[in-house]
C-alpha cells in the first residue's frame, strides 16, 4: 500500500511540474526582437526609446522614416528592424535578472484590459509605454498598452503595470534628454 501511495505522489509531482511551465513563461522567442517602447509624440517632436530582448536600450529622436504600428499597436517584425536601424544604441543595457523580472509579466499584462481615455491636464504631446509580444506564425508584434500619459490618459489594470511603468520611467530619465 505504501508503495502505490509512493507511485501516486510521483505521479503528481510528475503532473504538477509539468503543467508548470506554461507557456506565459516563455516571454520571448529567439526571434523576438524587443520587448518594450517607449514613445512620445507632440505636433513637433517624436522620441522614445526600444528595450530589445538582450536588454540593449536604443533610442530615437525624429527619425527621418518610422513605420507605425496600426490601431491595434500590430507592427511586422520587417518594419521593427527597420525603426531599430533608425535609432541609436545608447549605451545602456539592462542587466539580464532586471529585464528578466519585467519581461515576465508581459503575458499578464497583455491579457488585461485599459481604461478608456481620461481627462488629463491639457499638454502637447501623448507618452505611451507599450510592451511586445511576438507570433512566428504571422511574423508580427503585437503590442499592449502598459500606460498613456498627456493628451490621453490610459492605463492597463494589471496589477503590474504600474511597476512596469515606473521602470520604464527610470530608464528614460537616463537615455532621454
Amino acid at each position: 500500500m505504501k508503495r502505490s501511495n509512493i507511485y501516486i505522489l510521483l505521479s503528481l509531482f510528475v503532473i504538477i511540474s509539468v503543467s508548470g511551465c506554461k507557456k506565459r513563461d516563455l516571454t520571448s522567442t529567439s526571434e523576438q526582437e524587443i520587448l518594450f517602447q517607449y514613445d512620445y509624440r507632440s505636433s513637433s517632436q517624436h522620441s522614445g526609446y526600444f528595450i530589445d530582448s538582450e536588454g540593449n536600450v536604443f533610442t530615437y529622436n525624429d527619425p527621418s522614416f518610422w513605420n507605425n504600428p496600426d490601431n491595434d499597436l500590430e507592427i511586422s517584425q520587417e518594419q521593427i528592424a527597420e525603426n531599430i536601424g533608425n535609432s541609436v544604441f545608447s549605451g545602456i543595457k539592462i542587466p539580464e535578472d532586471e529585464l528578466s523580472r519585467y519581461s515576465k509579466v508581459i503575458e499578464f499584462i497583455a491579457s488585461s484590459k485599459v481604461t478608456g481615455p481620461g481627462k488629463s491636464i491639457p499638454v502637447e504631446g501623448t507618452a505611451q509605454y507599450i510592451c511586445y509580444q511576438y507570433n512566428e506564425n504571422s511574423q508580427k508584434y503585437r503590442g499592449h498598452l502598459i500606460r498613456s500619459e498627456g493628451n490621453v490618459t490610459r492605463e492597463n489594470l494589471n496589477f503590474h503595470s504600474k511597476r512596469v511603468a515606473q521602470w520604464m520611467k527610470e530608464i528614460g530619465i537616463s537615455v532621454i534628454p
